[in-house]
């Protein structure tokens, strides 16, 4: 906790020192808004806006012990409530699903399986990302990546298996 109040108060006397806690929180507040959204590039947007805000807002901030991630959640659950209200007023249909009671021990879960993806090698991270992140055919990675299927798949099996011994080895 104090070394991240002392990288909170670097950034409020150097705004160019924020980029640390951007990288520490990105993932975890980009699963929390994904979650809520569901759409992968709303909630980048709403990520970016995000990170924005608390941007310009740093030299308000004031610790009081909690944990920075608390503050730019409550950031991002204004924004997602934001979207939401814009979306109404553009379409009387209502969102599906808004908001789940999704606790903090899930988004970290989340984050924790972004920055697994990133330690994969780069083939099998490619793959993982195009299938679950992009959510392409096998048939279509192969034909992106100039593989055959039967390539792909074996990526994609040995990325997951990679995935599977990271996570729970925690």
């Amino acid at each position: 906790m104090a070394d991240e109040r002392l990288r909170i108060e670097a950034a409020q006397r150097d705004p160019g020192r924020f980029a640390e806690l951007y990288e520490e929180h990105f993932e975890r507040v980009y699963a929390y808004v994904l979650r809520r959204v569901g759409e992968r590039a709303e909630a980048q947007d709403i990520t970016a806006d995000v990170f924005q805000q608390a941007l310009a807002n740093i030299g308000r901030y004031e610790w009081r012990g909690a944990p920075f991630a608390a503050w730019l959640y409550r950031i991002a659950a204004n924004a997602i409530a934001d979207h939401f209200q814009r979306a109404a007023r553009q379409s009387p249909a209502p969102p599906a699903e808004a908001s789940t009671g999704e606790g903090f021990e899930e988004v970290e879960r989340r984050a924790a399986l972004f920055r697994s993806v990133d330690r994969l090698p780069p083939d099998q991270r490619r793959v993982i990302v195009m299938r679950f992140g992009e959510e392409k055919s096998i048939r279509e990675v192969a034909q992106e990546l100039g593989r055959s299927e039967g390539a792909v798949k074996q990526l994609q099996w040995r990325g997951l298996q990679s995935l599977r011994a990271q996570m729970s080895n925690g």
